[in-house]
């Protein structure tokens, strides 16, 4: 799974990323910090089944602190978009091809209003503005790459495995593909859609191929009018007020040993001095008055409720509930809502898929079949005549 971060410069992007993955990248109040993307691996939390077992997890593919489950994610922080990006202007082209692979996007807004949509401080600008250039930017962007190959794509007698071909990059299915045509009434053979057509498509698509989380950036700045006024501008998308800059100083006061962060409360382990102590007195009452800083609420918002995750525990004994290795739930992996037993053992290798013959749900020590739909927080033994090379 890779999440992408998108917003017009300067809205604290690159501050979330490294409060989500603690990578070090260069933050500045300007625009166009970021110019090649930065790559990071962020944990998306959720209780653990360990709770529900009775046992104590010892996870091999991430963390758990008291029952909550830190499940990695792969998230792509890219340049600034600006208006005009799919004409290549600012860092247009490259921040809307490092976007392709992405499954769902989070936009950063400035909900304080303080800087305008290049970056540039300001009194006020409508955050929901920035949200509408961005979504533009994206839907001219995929129409004129359709536009560009209209002669090819009219001399096939079916637009879907066309246009499947075409947007291979961005990780398209041709449900989604499919969808988007029905859904604005094209036409779908030897297509020669005008502009308009190509527009309304790409808009259809996105909404299917990657959906948008809001993240309402700089709370520390703004009020909580500010952000209903946002969510009220803004009723098809979800909206999640946060604040990049006091998440990463929470992170970093954490990883100095002096805090013990839970997402939801502060509690001083070491030794601050007194100036740390006041900004960790700062943070606590941020943290206390918006019941965390709002980074982990839009991790799953994207993950669980938006791309519809679900998290499954594969094991290799089902009695024990670990691997070869007496690893308790060792592994945490997400999956599509729908998914079958068979699903997993491909997540797992493709020579256990070819050769797996059933599952067990290890909880309910039952034998389940390949088709077997999965269920959030299952516990899953495949047995296969395959082995992983």
């Amino acid at each position: 799974m890779l999440i992408g971060l998108i917003g017009a410069p300067n809205k604290g992007k690159s501050t979330i990323f490294s409060a989500l993955t603690m990578n070090e990248v260069q933050i500045a109040d300007y625009a166009f910090t970021t110019i090649k993307p930065n790559l990071g691996v962020a944990h998306v939390p959720k209780e653990c089944v360990e709770l529900e077992l009775g046992v104590k997890c010892r996870p091999r593919n991430s963390t758990c602190t008291n029952g909550i489950r830190q499940i990695p994610v792969n998230i792509v922080d890219v340049a600034g978009l600006v208006p005009g990006a799919h004409l290549g202007k600012g860092m247009g082209n490259q921040f809307l091809n490092d976007l392709a692979g992405a499954d769902a996007l989070i936009q950063v807004v400035d909900v304080s209003g303080e800087t305008n949509m290049n970056g540039e401080r300001t009194e006020w600008t409508d955050p929901a503005e920035e949200v509408l250039m961005v979504r533009k930017e994206l839907v001219e962007w995929v129409a004129g790459i359709i536009a560009r190959h209209m002669q090819q794509l009219s001399r096939n007698n079916d637009a879907v495995s066309g246009l499947y071909v075409l947007l291979s990059s961005f990780r398209a299915t041709p449900e989604q593909i499919k969808h988007a045509i029905t859904a604005e009434y094209l036409t779908s053979n030897r297509i020669n859609w005008n502009g308009e057509e190509c527009a309304r498509f790409a808009s259809r698509f996105l909404e299917d191929s990657k959906p948008v989380v809001i993240a309402a950036n700089k709370m520390d700045k703004a009020d909580e009018k500010k952000l209903d006024w946002l969510k009220s501008r803004l009723r098809n998308y979800e909206v999640v007020g946060c604040s990049g800059a006091m998440e990463l100083a929470i992170r970093k006061a954490e990883a100095a040993g002096l805090v013990r962060y839970t997402g939801g409360s502060i509690h001083i382990i070491g030794k601050p001095t007194a100036e740390q102590d006041r900004g960790i007195s700062l943070m606590n009452d941020y943290v206390n008055k918006h019941n965390g800083t709002g980074i982990n609420d839009i991790l799953a918002e994207i993950v669980f409720r938006v791309l519809k995750k679900i998290v499954v525990y594969p094991v290799e004994d089902e009695s024990k509930f670990t691997d070869h290795f007496g690893n308790v739930l060792p592994d945490a992996v997400l999956m599509d809502v729908g998914s079958t037993a068979l699903q997993l053992a491909e997540r797992i290798h493709t020579d256990i898929a070819k050769g797996m013959k059933y599952g067990i749900d290890a909880k309910k020590k039952l034998r389940i079949p390949k088709d077997y739909i999965l269920k959030d927080n299952d516990v899953i033994k495949i047995f296969s005549s395959g082995a992983m090379k």
